[in-house]
């Protein structure tokens, strides 16, 4: 199988690892990649969301699936064009990744779905933004209705700041807390057949304790120890396919990777957010634990076949990711810095570069490295993981020295 990615970052060179390791795949190239894709897969120079180039691409390539990572190619539509050249492509249509693409439409159709997600409301001016401030009280809870890369939602206790984020956003939903702790599952579908993936955890606050601004993710880790039985059924049940059959009913079935994000509230599993593609730092930490060669199943998807697949393989233990940041980040990340120390087994690039002078590895983004590790418990993934962070060497650099904490002491509760 030829298989060409889409995208440039940790997700990326994460799904760029999982692919080459599956013994179908005998060749991968990549748009726009970064240095560590670049270790496994042909990189080609094409714009990612341009429909048109990167379909041309597939068909220059001779791929046989395209698997597109970022959200921004797939509102795009670049899946759409790569389907109408008659190749395979993992990842829903421009249409279907509306359900990311805007706030309001997502809760629209979890409404017409019976979906259990927070009340909310959708504002764009002061006072309808004041209205739904007043209603909800704090924390408050405003997000942007658009793509804004992981960065758009501010939760917060401060009035003026909930303010100043919807007035700087524009269109914003503004909706009520959800009390408890978060969970990320990602379900692999052809529109029809879903199948979940481990779930997840990550941690979106900058510092320690969930302190700071939120950010794209610092940290991950996979399975979760304290879970209630049978969750992943309730929300396949209950969220995942009432979702995807009001997405059919529409006229727009998503197939591709659906991401359900979960508060599990002392009422049970509420919806906080949908997106339509892997979601980073997660996937590090849930294929490092897939057994299931990658291309087949994401292939399966792609062409309508999920129900015929062999059920899901998982290795024993637990994973964890830790993401090593550049300072400043978030807001606003130098970049620039040499990197040492990523060579190592585990350690996936996000925000990196080459000089080209030199060769030297550089930081060019917020979040620069996600080091991942395994271990037979979770105790041993989190202290191995922490030892590949030890390792990387990167001026001003930070990173959380918290996660997955919680979760070996126990300490992780379900109100109610």
């Amino acid at each position: 199988m030829r298989v060409l990615l889409i995208g440039g970052g940790g997700r990326e060179h994460a799904l760029a690892l999982g692919l080459v390791a599956d013994p179908s795949v005998e060749a991968l190239f990549a748009v726009p990649g970064n240095p560590g894709v670049g270790e496994v897969a042909v990189l080609r120079d094409v714009v990612p969301t341009d429909p048109a180039a990167v379909a041309a691409l597939a068909v220059e390539c001779g791929a046989d699936l395209v698997v597109v990572g970022p959200e921004a190619p797939l509102v795009a539509g670049v899946a759409d064009a790569v389907r109408a050249k008659g190749i395979p492509a993992f990842g829903p249509s421009a249409a279907a990744a509306h359900l990311e693409g805007s706030k309001a439409f997502a809760k629209d159709v979890m409404t017409a779905a019976g979906v259990p997600t927070a009340r909310a409301y959708s504002c764009a001016d002061a006072e309808s933004v004041g209205r739904a401030l007043d209603d909800f009280g704090a924390p408050y809870v405003v997000k942007n209705d658009g793509l804004a890369a992981g960065k758009g939602v501010v939760v917060t206790e401060d009035r003026r700041v909930a303010e100043e984020h919807a007035r700087a956003c524009g269109q914003v939903v503004i909706e009520e807390y959800l009390a408890g702790p978060e969970v990320s599952l990602f379900v692999v579908t052809d529109g029809e057949t879903a199948v979940p993936l481990l779930p997840a955890q990550d941690f979106k606050r900058v510092g320690d304790d969930d302190t700071g601004p939120n950010t794209g993710g610092m940290g991950a880790y996979a399975p979760l120890p304290w879970a209630p039985p049978g969750l992943v059924d309730e929300v396949m049940r209950d969220i995942a396919h009432p979702t995807l059959a009001e997405l059919r009913r529409r006229g727009t079935p998503f197939a591709g990777l659906l991401y359900v994000g979960l508060a599990i509230t002392a009422a049970g599993p509420r919806v906080i957010e949908f997106n339509a593609r892997f979601g980073d730092p997660e996937t590090q930490a849930v294929l490092a634990l897939l057994e299931t060669p990658l291309a087949g199943l994401l292939h399966a998807a792609a062409t309508g076949d999920l129900a015929a697949h062999p059920p899901l393989r998982w290795r024993a233990g637990a994973a964890v990711t830790v993401v090593v940041a550049a300072e400043g980040y978030p807001a606003k990340p130098r970049t620039g810095d040499v990197i040492h120390g990523a060579e190592a087994s585990g350690i996936v690039h996000a925000g990196t570069v080459r000089r080209a002078a030199d060769g030297a590895l550089l930081s060019a983004g917020g979040r620069v490295l996600c080091c991942t590790a395994t271990g037979s418990d979770l105790a041993a993934a989190r202290d191995a993981a922490y030892e590949s962070v030890r390792g990387v060497e990167l001026a001003g650099s930070h990173h959380r020295s918290d996660i997955a904490a919680a979760a070996v002491a126990g300490r992780i509760t379900i109100p109610g």
